[in-house]
């Protein structure tokens, strides 16, 4: 099965922390700090692979975690930078935001490699923090947290032209005559479970590329058969090619085929009865002739005064074909030549984390607990019994929220609070 979705876990590096330490060195008496900073965590990278054509490779690695930038350490050692994750996929990637389903990315057009998520930076050393009045600063920052998100992949086919029809109509003998595809050919319904791609050569032009979209159903933008995976294939085109069985070989009515067809794009995104569209009736050297009613005719009956041009060709011959592809060409040259992208609607950079480092509870009236392993980590760096030391933790409990739990669980000046074997009075 052709693979165009996957579901991951992105997960950048954490920044590393800054160091505390001072000089010890003979016959100096006193050291100043000398706490290295922490590295930059990894970031989370994707880049377009011209060899990748699906999205398989994920189905068996569904977690990327980038590297986290080391601890600072002593003698001014600057931590070292996480190691960045570069992921490859295939161009006409899409990379949504799992719950909401917005878009982070596009990778199509000029669009070839995106930072998605940035590493962490790294905490600055106690050498940072010393002053005049502040020569021996305790504490030092702790590295920025890692950014972590499930995200949806699907690979939307780039094309300029969508060939769509019923399953068993002709589209990949089409498809395989007019450009140097080579897509499987048999006479059976979903024969075709890939989108083939092809790129059609015309004297005098430049060319076009034209997508074999698999045979649709009814209820295909309801999910039905493989209608989802299909249908977002066509998103992309500029125009749309109906190709019908004109001779009805298997018993299909053309003209209730291409109303059963748009009902469908219209039902998965309305925006594709938007886009230009022409109808290819193939088979015309299977046609009985004494069957009375000319089909061709009834199609350019009922479609061409709603300004659909209706070609009669032969997938199998090539007769019409050149008509076909020359007028398709023409309505490409009136459409804007830049490929159609998806906006981009979600900023992992903005991104608020959900959960949070810390638990903040309610013992029993007048007490209350904060923990946690950024709380503990911050304990470690953090000399509380200087002014500078306490400021400075005051300062990370009022940034990081946890000062506004508190209030939220109806704190009163002179309750105590409790962080592991520290207690303190609680005033505004």
């Amino acid at each position: 099965m052709f693979a165009d979705r996957a579901k991951i876990f992105i997960k950048s590096g954490k920044g590393g922390d800054g160091h505390v330490s001072f000089r010890r060195e003979l016959y100096v008496a006193s050291g100043g700090p000398d706490g290295g900073d922490g590295g930059k965590g990894g970031d989370i990278i994707f880049e377009v692979d011209e060899g990748l054509n699906t999205l398989a490779d994920f189905r068996q690695t569904r977690k990327y975690i980038a590297e986290s930038g080391e601890n600072g350490g002593k003698r001014n050692c600057h931590g070292k930078n996480g190691a960045d994750l570069i992921i490859k996929v295939p161009a006409g990637t899409v990379i949504r935001e799992e719950v909401s389903g917005k878009v982070i990315a596009d990778m199509s057009g000029d669009t070839k490699k995106e930072i998605i998520l940035k590493g962490g930076k790294g905490g600055k050393g106690n050498k940072f923090y010393a002053t005049p009045t502040m020569q021996i600063p305790q504490y030092a920052q702790p590295g920025q947290a890692a950014k972590e998100l499930w995200v949806n992949l699907e690979l939307k086919v780039i094309a300029d032209v969508g060939l769509v029809g019923f399953p068993n109509v002709g589209k990949s003998t089409l498809l395989s005559r007019v450009t140097n595809a080579k897509p499987k050919i048999a006479n059976y319904h979903f024969t075709t479970l890939n989108p083939n791609l092809g790129v059609v050569d015309l004297d005098g032009h430049n060319g076009f590329v034209i997508a074999d979209i698999p045979g649709l159903i009814e209820g295909a933008s309801e999910g039905i058969g493989l209608g989802h995976e299909f249908l977002r294939h066509i998103e992309r085109t500029k125009v749309l090619i109906h190709m019908v069985d004109v001779a009805s070989t298997e018993g299909r009515e053309p003209i209730s085929d291409i109303y059963a067809i748009n009902k469908e794009l219209e039902a998965y995104n309305p925006l594709l009865l938007a886009r230009p569209q022409v109808i290819a009736a193939n088979k015309i050297d299977a046609i009985f002739k004494e069957s009375g009613e000319d089909p061709v005719k009834c199609l350019k009956d009922e479609f061409e005064p709603k300004g659909i041009k209706v070609f009669p060709i032969s997938a199998v011959s090539g007769s019409g074909l050149k008509e076909l592809l020359y007028y398709v060409k023409g309505l490409l040259q009136q459409i804007d030549p830049e490929p159609i992208l998806f906006e981009r609607e979600f900023f992992p950079e903005f991104m608020e984390h959900i959960e949070l480092p810390y638990t903040v509870e309610k013992l029993e009236e007048g007490i209350f607990s904060i923990e946690g392993p950024r709380i503990e980590r911050m304990l470690g760096y953090t000399n509380l019994e200087s002014e500078k030391g306490f400021e400075f933790f005051q300062n990370f409990m009022k940034l990081n929220g946890i000062l506004e739990e508190l209030e939220k669980l109806g704190i009163k000046d002179g309750d105590t609070v409790q962080i592991y074997h520290f207690e303190f009075e609680y005033y505004k």
